[in-house]
C-alpha cells in the first residue's frame, strides 16, 4: 500500500514537478503536500469510522427487533464510543498545517506522523470490516456469540482511540 504522501507526490502534474527544482520552492511544496496528505488521512479515518458507526447502528436495530435485551446496552455503548472516536478524529488538530510558518519542521518527524497515521488507517479499516461482518451476520438471521463479538469490536475501538490519542505525542515531535 502506498503511503498517502507518496500518492499525493505521484499525482503532481509535470509543471509542479519542474517547479520543485526551483531553489527554496521544493521545501515549501513538500510541506504543502504533507498538509494535504494529513487532511486526506484524517478525512479517510473519519469516513471509515462513520461507516462503522452506521453499520453498528443497523446491528443495534437488528438486535432490538429480535428483543436481544441482554446485549442492547453493550451494543449502544459501542455505537456511542464509535461516534465519540469518529468525532475526535473529525475535530483533531489540523495536523501540522499551522506549524510551518513559525516553527522549523523536522522532516523525520513529519514522516513519522504520516507512518503513524497510516497504521491508524489500517485499524479503522479493520473496525469497519468487523462491524459490517457482524451487521451482515445479524441481517442473515444469525446471532452467534453476540456478546463476544461486541466485546471484540469494543476492544478494537478502544485500541484505536488509545492509539489516536498518542497522535498528540507524535505531533509534538513535529512542532519542535
Amino acid at each position: 500500500m502506498k503511503s498517502p504522501l507518496k500518492k499525493v507526490e505521484d499525482e503532481k502534474a509535470l509543471l509542479e514537478k519542474i517547479s520543485l527544482a526551483i531553489p527554496g520552492f521544493r521545501g515549501y511544496k513538500l510541506k504543502e503536500m504533507r498538509r494535504e496528505a494529513d487532511r486526506l488521512i484524517r478525512d479517510h479515518l473519519y469516513r471509515r469510522l462513520s461507516n462503522a458507526k452506521s453499520g453498528m447502528r443497523e446491528a443495534f436495530q437488528q438486535l432490538a427487533q429480535r428483543r436481544a435485551m441482554d446485549v442492547l446496552e453493550e451494543a449502544d455503548r459501542v455505537v456511542a464510543r464509535l461516534d465519540r472516536v469518529a468525532e475526535q478524529v473529525n475535530h483533531a488538530p489540523a495536523g501540522y498545517a499551522g506549524f510551518f510558518n513559525a516553527v522549523k519542521v523536522h522532516e523525520e518527524a513529519l514522516e513519522r506522523l504520516i507512518e503513524f497515521d497510516s497504521r491508524l488507517i489500517d485499524s479503522a479499516v479493520k473496525i469497519e470490516g468487523d462491524v459490517m461482518k457482524f451487521r451482515d451476520e445479524l441481517r442473515g438471521g444469525g446471532l452467534g456469540d453476540v456478546e463476544k463479538r461486541l466485546g471484540e469490536i469494543r476492544g478494537a475501538v478502544e485500541d484505536f482511540e488509545r492509539t489516536f490519542s498518542e497522535r498528540k505525542e507524535v505531533m509534538m515531535w513535529v512542532q519542535f
